[in-house]
């Protein structure tokens, strides 16, 4: 697998053709057709806001972020099959997905780090991406930390972020306008335990 390294500690695995074209479709529309979708608040700087795409979830234990709790929640039959692939390939044993789907390219996700205390230290995190291609933007917490970096993340490709990723950098999907195709990314996460109430 194809290494990018950010730092001396830090570094993403990214294979661009994981899943070939035609497989990447299919799973799209499966997983698109499976996953019960939801628009929802989250809390950013104190105030409540609707988060600008639709997510959808499964996993053994429940996960918070932004102030909302995702309660367990089972696998659907793709992502399931999805998961275990991701599993295997990257050596991991993730427990959670988060799948967060982007209607066009006015859709997207702030900068932030998946860096929640029930994830433990340094957390391996991947995304599965299926559908439009979209870019992943990368920026360094401390000038220290490394530089910004951009990704363009295609229909099949999956990335692991690795090492000291969470610490050191901010990551987030920005608006393109110019994006009319949808695209669904499926995160995968180990929750050590569960979220303090």
């Amino acid at each position: 697998m194809p290494r990018i390294v950010l730092a001396d500690d830090t570094w993403l695995d990214f294979e661009p053709g994981w899943l070939p074209a035609t497989e990447a479709g299919r799973c799209l529309d499966a997983v698109r057709a499976e996953v019960t979708w939801a628009e929802r608040e989250i809390v950013l700087y104190g105030k409540r806001i609707l988060q600008p795409r639709l997510v959808g979830w499964a996993g053994e234990v429940a996960y918070r972020y932004s102030g909302q709790t995702l309660e367990p929640r089972p696998l659907t039959e793709t992502v399931r099959a999805l998961t275990e692939r991701v599993n295997d390939f990257a050596g991991t044993r993730f427990n959670h997905v988060l799948l967060n789907r982007y209607r066009n390219g006015r859709d997207s996700m702030g900068l932030h780090a998946d860096d929640e205390p029930e994830l433990g230290p340094d957390p391996v995190v991947a995304t599965l991406s299926l559908g439009s291609a979209r870019r992943l933007t990368l920026v360094p917490r401390r000038p220290s930390d490394g530089e910004r970096r951009s990704l363009e993340l295609t229909s099949g490709s999956l990335l692991l972020m690795r090492g000291a990723c969470q610490r050191r950098f901010r990551h987030g999907i920005p608006r393109e306008p110019r994006v009319t195709e949808e695209r669904v990314s499926l995160t995968f996460r180990l929750i050590a335990r569960p979220p303090a109430s």
